[in-house]
């Protein structure tokens, strides 16, 4: 049994990759379709590529392939996995630390990069996830994020800022719902401040996958300046993973870092694993077309969205467009000028690892902004509230959650170095403060454990959370 157990603990701890990396070019283009995220290897099927849709995947060019696959073959089985930094749980020490001097090192590189896209597009998910740790609510509801807010992870002589922003949405939706300022005017605030922009589009949504919502078109063309990258989500959803060519060329309009995408495939069954089918994309190299129902899927000409100005290099203030660019942007269904395209799935740590490999190499000379030890600029009662508000989303129906406010009455180190909390949820009717209740107090004592384990992870200590609900008229 203590055998097992310690196998059980060495295997958390060591880094162990699983997928095999599948590199082919892309047709015509000096772009590279890459998937897989663990050792370097190339499949090849009677002189033509096979491309295995495994859930992540990139399209990239030859250079930052190159370096994404040196960076992650580097990585042996036996290197210990970076341990994030953790939240303390005191208010006093949580400020100590973000005024303290940044303890960088000569050669510090620093990257900012906001992850923008449509609500519930699972924008949190991914921020924790390259975090190492959940800092940020998530929910199945819409406008889980309400504000923005940062998430830092420092690796060597690296730090990354991730600005989680709440999902677009527009003024007459914000009036309808009555919903915070912050949701329409933080989002374009980040991109900003950014050096690159992730993103994010749920590939699960039929709605969604085919159309770059007008909000993110607008926020990209008026910072054209600022570097762009397209991550499609949620791919271990999608049940025809060929579809990802389809979406990648309308979201991007058949164009990747200033190169068309011309890729001629085919959908054709591998032998049944596991009762499942296994799926290949087959790409031929000498761009012919293969006998058996070929689909081609065929850049548009580079110059064929040629209404909208090329990016500029170097920082300028954000662009005021015209009405006819507005108009134009409505008609469009993607953006041209996207460096990169990554496909995963956030809820997968070893799926998002290519994306985090991809941050730390663009990451440029520049002095830090925090402490090595901080991993977000949110004190800790504003991630016990978020903590919170996640449950009431996840449990609650319709727009109870959303008329609920929380009252901090108690934070407080026990006699044995637990953290002591008392929260109060406050209502406006009868009928909400028994749901939240649920029967014999089911409900509440629900939300508080699960609420009460997350910031135990999050402050590595622990909590003891007691709730109570009270109708304040």
């Amino acid at each position: 049994m203590s055998l097992r157990f310690c196998n059980l603990v060495l295997r958390k701890c060591l880094r162990c990759p699983a997928h095999v990396h599948v590199a082919a070019q892309v047709e015509n283009a000096s772009l590279f379709l890459n998937t897989g995220g663990g050792g370097v290897g190339r499949l090849r099927i009677t002189g033509q590529i096979g491309l295995h849709f495994t859930p992540v995947c990139y399209i990239a060019s030859k250079a930052v392939s190159g370096t994404l696959i040196k960076s992650t073959a580097t990585e042996t089985h036996d290197r210990l996995c970076h341990h994030p930094a953790s939240v303390p749980p005191d208010n006093d020490d949580h400020e100590a630390l973000m005024v303290n001097h940044p303890d960088q090192p000569a050669d510090s590189k620093i990257l900012k990069v906001a992850i923008i896209g449509a609500p519930n597009a699972g924008k949190s998910t991914l921020s924790n996830q390259l975090l190492g740790r959940k800092v940020f609510a998530v929910s199945k509801k819409v406008h889980t994020t309400r504000t923005r807010a940062q998430g830092i992870f420092t690796e060597d002589n690296t730090q990354i800022i991730l600005l989680d922003t709440p999902g677009l949405t527009t003024p007459s939706k914000m009036k309808r719902h009555q919903l915070e300022r912050s949701l329409l005017v933080d989002p374009g605030n980040s991109v900003q401040e950014a050096d690159l922009v992730l993103v994010l589009v749920d590939v699960s949504d039929k709605w969604a996958c085919t159309k770059l919502s007008f909000e993110v078109l607008k926020c990209l063309a008026q910072n054209p300046n600022i570097p762009a990258v397209l991550v499609l989500n949620k791919v271990d959803l999608l049940k025809c993973k060929s579809r990802l060519l389809d979406i990648t060329t309308e979201l991007t309009e058949g164009v990747v870092k200033g190169k068309k995408i011309q890729v001629r495939s085919a959908v054709k069954p591998l032998p049944k694993r596991g009762g499942q089918d296994r799926q290949v994309a087959v790409a031929k190299p000498d761009g012919k077309p293969q006998e058996g129902g070929v689909s081609e899927l065929e850049g548009r000409d580079s110059d064929s969205p040629a209404n909208l100005p090329e990016a500029p290099v170097g920082n300028s203030a954000p662009r005021v467009l015209s009405r006819q660019e507005l108009r134009i942007l409505r008609a469009r269904h993607g953006w041209p000028h996207f460096q990169d395209v990554f496909m995963l799935s956030a809820v997968e740590a070893e799926q998002v690892e290519a994306l985090k490999r991809y941050l730390v190499i663009g990451a440029k000379p520049g002095s830090w902004q925090f402490h090595s030890s901080i991993l977000t600029d949110q004190n800790p009662q504003d991630i016990c509230i978020n903590t919170v508000r996640e449950k009431l989303l996840e449990y609650l129906p319709q727009e109870v959650p959303y008329n609920v406010s929380q009252t901090i009455e108690l934070w407080q180190e026990g006699d044995q170095g637990e953290l002591e909390i008392s929260l109060k949820l406050n209502v406006k009717k009868e009928g909400h403060m028994k749901m939240l209740i649920g029967q014999a107090g089911q409900m509440i004592a629900r939300i508080a454990q699960e609420a009460g384990k997350d910031l135990m992870n999050v402050f590595l200590c622990d909590v003891k959370l007691k709730i109570s609900v009270k109708v304040k008229k």
